[in-house]
């Protein structure tokens, strides 16, 4: 019966022996090298904010849209058809295509002289980071058991967050560099104003990535429901997520919830710091950048930790009694509108992205083991389109809106945080709940 179905089904291929420590470690720190890239790529607006405002000369609406809206509509939807694709085709195609995908629309967004442009690079960014979670998770749930999954599939997010803080850095970087001058006589970026020198410097980060991935191997799947290795046919897919639903929904919305948080916070904290605290660029870069690094790789390589030792110790309900503390914890580091100094702000964000991080990891890899094999790259994009659609899609854009419509005052950003984040986290507290309970329920493994 479909309401029996186990979180992760037993089959022959999950007794044998598994793939080298080697060949795993090198196969997550390749594509933590991948989700670096591909999360600089998608926050480098958060710090060319004003300098693309001033050469566009477009509103903070539409910075909004840019760095919302514009990525999250085609990355959420885009997501699902790469998840379904990563359970039935080779993962590690899936990843080359998104890679170039994503490059070519980054170049796009350097080159761009209207809003329209910027608008259409965006959208194409999107299509092609869509590929990376899906079909990273999948493969990297096949290269390690379940007792020590939670660490692996930590340190792949961990280059998601890392990211985050590298595009401050590397954009913070590049910003002052090119505004002094170091880029001047250069071929092709040598004219280029600086923000655009940032976008299209990252679009050629891909090509060395695109040649180190080819050559990681797919590994082969492992505890597939019913026996197959291509994949459940499309009604039947159906019929097992409806089985599942109350594990994966809750799921799915706890995280969406703590990304508000985690987008707005990275997509706004550098123009709150420059425009009502004065720091420059390269100062916001190097302090929020780095801050934002070591809190990434203390709560992803942290949290994966200790979930996989709750696991051990109570199952799978030890991982969404993790991510219910860590929402529980993040709730007061969201009230940045009574903030009154600029490490203040960096204080309260960097702690929130190490808490809700650990909410979002921990919150992953329990939807992973809540579903067979055939539905982990389906799962995981159902994670993707629910923090972008919700958290960088309507919690970016809604900030922006906030601030222009709402209290009418560019400096009003400090406010606009705490009026959308703090509600968004009680929200995440309740869904990891509602989660825990379901999986209680659920038939033991």
């Amino acid at each position: 019966m479909m309401n029996t179905i186990s979180p992760i089904p037993a089959s022959p291929a999950e007794t044998k022996g598994w793939p080298s420590a080697t060949q795993g470690w090198l196969t997550v720190a390749a594509f933590c090298v991948a989700a670096i890239l591909s999360y600089t790529d998608r926050q480098i607006l958060s710090l060319l904010v004003d300098p693309i405002r001033g050469d566009l000369l477009i509103s903070d609406t539409q910075i909004g849209l840019l760095q919302g809206m514009a990525f999250a509509i085609v990355y959420s939807f885009a997501g699902i058809p790469f998840g379904r694709m990563a359970d039935r085709t080779a993962r590690r195609t899936v990843v080359l295509a998104g890679i170039v995908v994503w490059s070519l629309g980054t170049l796009l967004c350097g080159m761009a002289g209207s809003f329209g442009e910027l608008f259409a690079g965006r959208l194409i960014v999107g299509i092609g980071e869509a590929a990376l979670a899906p079909a990273a998770t999948s493969m990297i749930g096949d290269l390690f058991p379940q007792e020590r999954r939670g660490v692996a599939l930590g340190v792949f997010m961990m280059g998601m967050v890392v990211g985050g803080g590298v595009a401050i850095g590397i954009g913070g970087g590049i910003l002052t560099l090119a505004t002094g001058g170091a880029f001047e006589g250069l071929p092709f970026i040598g004219d280029l104003a600086p923000w655009r020198t940032a976008l299209v410097l990252l679009a050629l980060a891909g090509v060395p990535l695109l040649i180190g991935l080819a050559f990681i191997p797919e590994p082969a799947r492992r505890g597939l429901a019913e026996g197959g290795s291509d994949g459940l046919p499309l009604r039947r897919t159906f019929e097992m997520l409806a089985a599942l639903r109350w594990r994966i929904l809750p799921l799915v919305l706890g995280c969406a919830m703590m990304a508000v948080g985690d987008f707005a916070m990275l997509s706004w904290a550098p123009a709150l710091l420059s425009r009502n605290f004065a720091m420059a660029p390269g100062e916001i870069g190097a302090l929020l950048g780095t801050l934002i690094v070591i809190a990434g790789v203390i709560s992803t390589v942290g949290g994966g930790y200790v979930s996989d030792r709750l696991t051990r110790r109570s199952g799978a309900i030890g991982r969404v009694h993790l991510a219910v503390v860590a929402c529980v914890l993040a709730l007061p580091c969201s009230f940045i509108w009574f903030a009154t100094g600029p490490y203040q702000v960096l204080a309260l964000v960097s702690l929130w992205t190490m808490i809700s991080t650990v909410a979002g990891v921990t919150g992953i890899v329990a939807l992973q083991e809540s579903v067979p094999n055939e539905l982990r790259g389906l799962s995981v994009s159902f994670i993707g389109f629910g923090n972008i659609l919700v958290g960088l899609g309507i919690g970016v854009t809604m900030i922006g809106f906030v601030v222009d419509h709402v209290f009418v005052d560019p400096l009003s950003l400090g406010k606009a945080l705490t009026l959308c984040v703090t509600p968004a986290a009680i929200i995440a507290i309740f869904s990891f709940a509602l989660a825990g309970r379901a999986i209680r329920k659920a038939s033991p493994l």
